[in-house]
């Protein structure tokens, strides 16, 4: 007696069929500049669709494409080919060189995230400027994490989303070397500095620019 009326509801919202799902995921994504999760994608969907099946065939018709849908952290964006980025250097507005002691620092974060400040300085083995975490949080590479639980209760440093969307990484496991920071224009092709006995200090760290072996691949 009470199946019945359930099985009417959903007869209401049936959905749509899963080409025409993939369909309504290609032109959000194609809409979206900034990578979207697939809750977002369910929620602007009719009742009853399946976005993350919608994905898998999404992202198999865009195999060898010029485009491809990525996986960006836990969210999903179209993104131009991997090998067909220098395509679009000409759309290139602004490049910004970060510093020895910000490229460091944001190796450290990324891949001994949640990092503390303290953890930070201790792996470099000189101290991190305000003015270098500031950078970084100014590109929104990293935020701020969640405090960790020792005495005084530390802030931690986390990679980002944007970060990841920057590189064209699905996560921080491969963090970008050398040669990708040099392409970006991020990094300056100086040759090594000459290595100099004694305690390094950030001054130090920034007078040789771009030459992290953090970075090397």
């Amino acid at each position: 007696m009470t199946e019945a009326p359930e099985e009417k509801e959903e007869s209401l919202f049936e959905a749509p069929p899963m080409a025409e799902q993939e369909r309504m995921v290609e032109a959000i994504l194609f809409a979206t500049a900034e990578p979207i999760t697939v809750r977002e994608l369910e929620a602007r969907m009719p009742h009853g669709c399946d976005p993350a099946e919608a994905l898998v065939y999404l992202r198999k018709r865009y195999e060898g494409r010029g485009v491809q849908v990525m996986k960006i952290g836990d969210a999903w964006a179209i993104r131009t080919a991997a090998d067909l980025g220098f395509l679009m250097q000409k759309e290139t507005v602004e490049t910004r060189k970060l510093s020895r002691a910000a490229i460091e620092t944001l190796a450290i974060i990324a891949y001994h995230q949640p990092v503390t400040r303290a953890e930070i300085e201790e792996i470099r083995g000189v101290s991190v400027s305000r003015g270098t975490v500031d950078q970084l949080l100014e590109l929104e590479w990293i935020r701020f994490g969640r405090r960790k639980m020792t005495p005084g209760r530390p802030v931690t440093f986390v990679v980002t989303q944007t970060f990841l969307d920057h590189f064209g990484l699905e996560n921080a496991r491969d963090l970008p070397g050398l040669k990708e920071l040099r392409a970006a224009g991020l990094l300056e092709n100086r040759p090594p500095p000459g290595t100099m006995p004694g305690p390094e200090t950030e001054e130090e760290a920034e007078d040789t620019e771009g030459q992290s072996e953090l970075f090397e691949d």
